[in-house]
C-alpha cells in the first residue's frame, strides 16, 4: 500500500513537472506586451478561476468530495503562502525580462535545494544521505546547463532576480506542505485569488496594468494549466513525499522549458544539455530508489483530513460501517514502530545524528 502511494505520488509530482516546464517559454512571448506584475497577476488569477471551475463542475455532477477543508488553525501557513506567492512570479517575471527562458528555465531548479534546505533547517524535514546526493547531481545538472549561453559561470541581474524567486518558492513550498493534508482544490483556489489579486494590486500602484484581452486571456489560460493544474497535482504529491523529495521530482520542469524554448523560440541549445540530462536523471535515480525506515516513535496527533483504513496509521474505529476514502477529525495514538516511510506529516519525527 505505501508503495503504491509513493508511486502515485511521484507520477502526481512528474506531472506536475510537465505542466509547469511550459511556462517560462511561453511567458516570455507574454512578457512582450504584459509587464513583470501584471503577467505574474493574471497568471495565479487563471489558476484561480480556472480551479474554482473546476470545483463548481464537480460540485454539479454529484461528486461527492471526502477532503478536509481548512480552518483557523493553518491561517498562518495560508498568509504566507499567499504573500509568497505575490513575490516569487513577479522576481521570475523582471528575470524573464533580461535573461533567455531557457537559462530561466534551468535556474529555477534552485528552488529545489532551497525547499530542501528550508525543510530541513525550519521544518526538521527528514533529507537522508541519498536525497542529498539527489539534490547535488540536480544542482549539479542546472550549473552545467548554466555554462550553454556564455561558457563560464555569471549571474545576469535577471539570473539574480530568478534565484530570489526560487528562495521565495523554497519557502513557499514548505507552507503549502504543512497545508497538503487539505484540500487541494481548495488550496489552489485561495492561493490563486489571493496571490493574483495582491499582484494585481501592485500592478496597478506601478502602472503596470495592461488591458488587452487577447493577451489577458492568453495569460490567464497558461495560469490555469501550468500553474493550477501543476499546483493541484504538486500539492497530491506532496502530502505524501514531503517538501523536499518532492522537489527533487519537479526537476524535470526546468528541462520541458529548455525544450519548448528550443522548439517554439528557436533559442540556442548545444550539446551539455545531453551532459546535464544525464546527471539529471542519476539524480533523479536516486530520489526514486531511496528507502527509509527505521523504528520511530509517534506522538499523539489529532488532525482532520482525507484517509482510508488500510495503512498502519488510520486503525481508529467508527461507530457506523464505513468503506473507502473519508475525512472527518481524528486522533492518532501513541505508538513505536517500523516501516518504509516518506517525510509526510504523520512522519514529522527527529533522527538521531
Amino acid at each position: 500500500m505505501t508503495n503504491n502511494k509513493s508511486l502515485s505520488a511521484i507520477g502526481f509530482a512528474i506531472l506536475a513537472a510537465l505542466l509547469y516546464g511550459i511556462s517560462a517559454p511561453a511567458s516570455k512571448l507574454l512578457l512582450g506586451v504584459l509587464s513583470p506584475t501584471m503577467m505574474a497577476a493574471l497568471l495565479y488569477l487563471g489558476a484561480g478561476l480556472g480551479m474554482l471551475f473546476v470545483n463548481i463542475i464537480l460540485a454539479l455532477s454529484g461528486v461527492e468530495k471526502s477532503e478536509a477543508k481548512m480552518t483557523k488553525k493553518e491561517m498562518p501557513f495560508i498568509i504566507g503562502m499567499i504573500l509568497l506567492d505575490i513575490a516569487a512570479p513577479i522576481l521570475l517575471m523582471m528575470g524573464l525580462k533580461t535573461t533567455h527562458s531557457a537559462n530561466a528555465s534551468l535556474l529555477n531548479n534552485f528552488e529545489i535545494v532551497a525547499t530542501a534546505v528550508i525543510a530541513m533547517l525550519l521544518f526538521r524535514e527528514s533529507v537522508g544521505r541519498r536525497m542529498w546526493l539527489a539534490i547535488a547531481l540536480i544542482t549539479l545538472s542546472s550549473l552545467v546547463l548554466s555554462l550553454s549561453e556564455t561558457g563560464s559561470l555569471s549571474f545576469s541581474v535577471g539570473s539574480v532576480f530568478v534565484l530570489l524567486a526560487c528562495i521565495a518558492w523554497g519557502f513557499e513550498n514548505n507552507c503549502t506542505r504543512m497545508l497538503s493534508l487539505k484540500d487541494p482544490l481548495q488550496i489552489v483556489v485561495i492561493k490563486g485569488f489571493g496571490s493574483g489579486l495582491g499582484a494585481l494590486i501592485i500592478a496597478y500602484a506601478s502602472r503596470g496594468m495592461s488591458y488587452q484581452t487577447v493577451y489577458i486571456l492568453l495569460a490567464m489560460g497558461l495560469g490555469f494549466v501550468a500553474y493550477g493544474l501543476s499546483i493541484y497535482f504538486y500539492i497530491k504529491a506532496q502530502r505524501t513525499l514531503g517538501a523536499a523529495r518532492t522537489s527533487a521530482y519537479y526537476a524535470a520542469a526546468p528541462f520541458i522549458g529548455v525544450l519548448v524554448s528550443w522548439l517554439v523560440l528557436k533559442e540556442h541549445l548545444n550539446t551539455l544539455f545531453i551532459i546535464a540530462l544525464g546527471i539529471m536523471l542519476l539524480g533523479n535515480y536516486f530520489a526514486i530508489t531511496e528507502k527509509h525506515k527505521h523504528t520511530h516513535k509517534h506522538k499523539e496527533l489529532v488532525h482532520e483530513h482525507k484517509h482510508n483504513h488500510n495503512d498502519a496509521h488510520h486503525l481508529h474505529i467508527h461507530d457506523f460501517e464505513i468503506e473507502g476514502e473519508h475525512s472527518h477529525l481524528h486522533v492518532h495514538a501513541p505508538e513505536e514502530h517500523r516501516h518504509s516511510h516518506t517525510p509526510d506529516l504523520h512522519h514529522t519525527h527527529t533522527h538521531a545524528k
